[in-house]
């Protein structure tokens, strides 16, 4: 039998090679599929036999058995999400991102007959994650971002449950109190409803960091990653007054994924390998990483609490301006950690000697992060994903309660914008609650407390509330906006909180400023515009001769985006263009949606729409997308649909889409029809 670590070359004589592929990308759609159909066409004229396991948003299709891994050769993994790779064990496997799937998959199937076995429960052989590939500083940042989102899209859950429970406990069964600020009743209902919400947020911090670790040294990191954010959250545990919260958890998060991976280099015997990933491996990692924490790390926590009361204590004299909005900063920067911490402590020990004062400064900043991030969604649609979006209306309900816990998925996500941000909202309320001499009787912040009664000074309260809110929203999508133009090369158009243009005949007079823009503008097609009703249908329906057109007018991507959108009106079925173009603008900021082979498949899913359409529009000169090979998008199709309707229908026709654009002839036949019809006929051959 052939070993895997001497693969049959295919030569005469010797059998074919045999490999194996796994395709994925965040989304699970057209990434997927184009990568899957890359490199089984590479393999079919490399005379090599490979099959290719899709893992799409419908679930994974053509599921790799256990005969084909015992068959295989070697297998390539070209994915940007955690795949399990445990069942690969003794198999040579290459790990990728799933763009070299698509752009040099020649080369993959080359690199995998040299690549290192994968051990038994190993993430990744030669140590590199589940995300990893080569080294290199760009690819090792990219490997970072990624876990680091891994563990954010897992925290986010425990955030809303947690904090909309305890708020909604706090409305409905507490009430003020001098000495223990918003109290519920012992053995209540809303007491047991608040404990849950509690249990909430106690995880929250720990599946931060478990899944951060997870995302770079896959199970074996999962443990160690979720009891070090537990130890990072405790401060009892080193002798701190606060634990070290968010910040301290994606630290923990990943010393204890590359840890992990430090530890699978190690070279044991055999007869050990099999217990290395589910007992040495996470107890080594657990212990090391807990005693680091617990003497290492935690002693600076101590020290910088303890220190920062002193220095408070010592400022209480000074300008209550300044005092206020120092507060305010430390308020903001942690949310829950030692900065946060001392700050809210300090104000709440001031109660009892009757300067309320201090309080009041600190109870108008709590709020202001998940509210100013809650409204920076709002304000802002197209920077933010569907999921940030929701969890935004859920931080300014929590906001509403004082629950400044809201607001740490965008800061744990975006922390280079969103912690500076915060700060500064955080300083504004601070500050004008001190020059107003605002005061709060509870240890607890909020405009819940200002309901309640335990407010003195409301009108001011919430001026300064209000005032934070805006600083921080305003400064958030001002500089989320200056990031993501950055990162795509484009120089910031006007301040990132302006009116975006919106297209001709929607807006009441309003439309883009110059340029390709207001040429896409003048040329969108009413929503009203008539169509032949005897126009064929493809796609099952979702794409007609109503949203087909030979030509786009646009020579650049969101003004594409924009008259595409506008041909998708043609339907009647989209009730709100512009939220559509946002929405489609917001996914392009997640990623390209210019899939290579001058083709280029933007897609949003929203309440814009009534009901599932489908576009396709050509462009003669090409638009540039950003596309994984580097070529202008010629072909382009718009997928939009409702968010009740986004199910497995939708995905399996942009899934057959995808595979279908990925044949020559069929790009080469839909690139020569003359017109509209002849498209359509083309289009027919999608099913």
């Amino acid at each position: 039998m052939t070993s895997p670590a001497d693969p049959p070359t295919g030569a005469s004589g010797q059998k074919r090679l045999k490999l194996l592929a796994v395709t994925a990308c965040p989304t699970g759609i057209a990434h997927t599929y184009m990568a899957a159909e890359k490199l089984q066409q590479a393999a079919d004229r490399l005379g090599i036999d490979m099959k290719v396991e899709t893992q799409g948003s419908i679930g994974a299709e053509n599921v790799l058995s256990d005969n084909d891994v015992r068959e295989a050769d070697g297998i390539i993994i070209a994915a940007d999400k955690d795949v399990d790779r445990d069942r690969f064990a003794g198999k040579r496997v290459l790990s990728v991102g799933v763009s070299e799937g698509i752009s040099r998959p020649e080369q993959l199937i080359e690199q995998v007959r040299t690549a290192p076995v994968q051990g038994g429960g190993d993430a990744g052989s030669g140590g590199t994650g589940p995300a990893g590939g080569g080294g290199g500083g760009g690819r090792e940042r990219s490997v970072a971002y990624k876990a680091l989102m891994n563990g954010v899209s897992y925290m986010i859950p425990f955030v809303v449950v947690g904090g909309l429970l305890i708020a909604i406990s706090l409305s409905l069964g507490g009430h003020t109190d001098p000495k223990g600020g918003l109290v519920i009743p012992d053995d209540s209902f809303w007491m047991h409803v608040n404990q849950i919400g509690v249990i909430g947020f106690t995880l929250m911090v720990p599946i931060l960091s478990g899944y951060i670790a997870y995302a770079i040294g896959d199970r074996p990191a999962l443990v160690p990653g979720m009891i070090g954010g537990w130890i990072a959250n405790t401060g009892e545990l080193y002798d701190s007054k606060a634990g070290a919260g968010f910040i301290g958890a994606i630290v923990t998060g990943f010393l204890a994924g590359y840890l992990v991976l430090w530890i699978k280099k190690v070279k044991v015997p055999k007869f050990v390998q099999p217990i290395m990933p589910i007992i040495v491996i996470p107890i080594l990692a657990t212990s090391a990483l807990g005693l680091f924490f617990i003497y290492v790390i935690g002693k600076p926590i101590a020290w910088v609490f303890e220190h920062l009361t002193d220095w408070l204590s010592g400022m209480t004299g000074t300008s209550a301006i300044l005092l206020g909005a120092i507060l305010g900063l430390m308020i903001a920067f942690d949310m829950g950690g030692p900065v946060n911490k001392t700050a809210f402590l300090f104000g709440a020990g001031l109660i009892a000697t009757g300067n309320q004062t201090v309080m009041g400064m600190c109870a108008a900043a709590i709020p202001v992060m998940p509210l100013g991030q809650g409204l920076a969604t709002l304000i802002r649609k197209r920077l933010y994903s569907e999921q940030e979006r929701e969890t935004g209306l859920a931080a300014l309900f929590m906001g509403l309660f004082g629950i400044s816990e809201g607001a740490i998925p965008f800061a744990a996500a975006r922390p280079a914008q969103v912690i500076p941000a915060n700060m500064l909202g955080g300083a504004v309320a601070g500050a004008i609650a001190g020059l107003a001499s605002v005061e709060d009787a509870v240890p607890h912040g909020g405009p819940i407390v200002a309901v309640l009664g335990a407010v003195g000074g409301v009108p001011m309260f919430f001026v300064a509330v209000a005032a934070g809110t805006v600083v921080t929203a305003l400064a958030t999508v001002s500089l989320v906006d200056l990031s993501e133009r950055r990162r795509r090369g484009v120089a910031p158009l006007g301040g990132a909180g302006g009116p975006e243009p919106v297209l001709a005949g929607v807006g009441a007079g309003a439309g883009p400023s110059a340029g390709a823009g207001a040429a896409a503008s003048a040329s969108v097609p009413s929503p009203v515009a008539a169509a032949p009703a005897s126009a064929p249908e493809v796609l099952s329906g979702y794409l007609t001769g109503q949203t087909v057109k030979v030509q786009l007018d646009s020579g650049d991507k969101e003004a594409a985006i924009r008259e595409m959108a506008g041909l998708l009106a043609r339907t009647g079925k989209v009730d709100d263009v512009e939220e559509l173009v946002r929405t489609a603008l917001a996914r392009e900021a997640q990623g390209t949606t210019g899939l290579g082979e001058e083709i280029a498949i933007p897609h949003a899913k929203t309440d814009a729409v009534t009901a599932p359409v489908v576009g396709f529009a050509r462009s003669a000169e090409g638009i540039e997308w950003g596309s994984l090979d580097g070529t202008k998008a010629k072909l382009i199709f718009m997928i939009s649909v409702p968010e009740a309707a986004a199910g497995d229908e939708h995905l399996r026709i942009l899934a057959l889409l995808s595979r279908k654009l990925m044949v020559t002839g069929f790009r080469e036949r839909l690139v020569a029809a003359p017109d509209e019809a002849a498209i359509l006929e083309v289009l027919r051959e999608v099913r």
